[in-house]
């Protein structure tokens, strides 16, 4: 602590809090009005029986929750954000310290950005397309947190990542 006072420990410190704005998403789920898990992406480390667990407390409390309650809820020693979209919930759990609203903008650009390639995105695309569902957000969050914000950006790589999905099963054709 010594070593960092005078004007290059506010510099050091402003960076610090400027790398901390960004959102770290635990982990992110998609699930149905009937309690099935669509999706789920883990961003920190647990044991499939916690995962379970997890999965199974998050879902009752956002499926139980009546819709005219906020969509931010305190769980455990984090802070669950979800959004529901016809007939499907999509649920984050970041840091109590995470702002709510960017995670809450994450969530609704995954689900634009769905929109956009499946042309009115449902959750039978989901379940027959799940691999899709995985790469798109993967093509917007890494390690949890956000890494393209431009909608057209991931819309390219995607269709680009078809491309080359179509010439592979070309040429296996032949």
């Amino acid at each position: 602590r010594d070593h960092l006072q005078g004007p290059y420990a506010r510099r050091v410190g402003a960076a610090a809090a400027a790398l901390h704005f960004a959102t770290m998403i635990q982990f992110f789920l998609l699930v149905s009005r009937q309690g099935k898990c669509r999706l789920s992406k883990w961003y920190a480390a647990y044991s499939e029986k916690e995962k379970r667990k997890m999965v199974r407390e998050v879902s009752q409390l956002c499926l139980n929750r009546p819709q005219k309650l906020c969509n931010f809820l305190e769980w455990r020693e984090y802070k669950l954000i979800y959004k529901r979209y016809a007939s499907l919930f999509f649920i984050t759990c970041v840091d109590k310290t995470d702002n709510e609203l960017i995670t809450l903008e994450v969530i609704h650009q995954f689900v634009e950005v769905l929109d956009r390639y499946f042309g009115n995105v449902c959750e039978l695309d989901l379940i027959f397309n799940f691999h899709k569902a995985y790469y798109i957000l993967d093509e917007l969050l890494i390690a949890g947190e956000q890494q393209e914000t431009s909608k057209k950006a991931v819309l390219k790589l995607i269709t680009e990542q078809d491309a080359v999905c179509e010439e592979g099963t070309d040429k296996d054709m032949q």
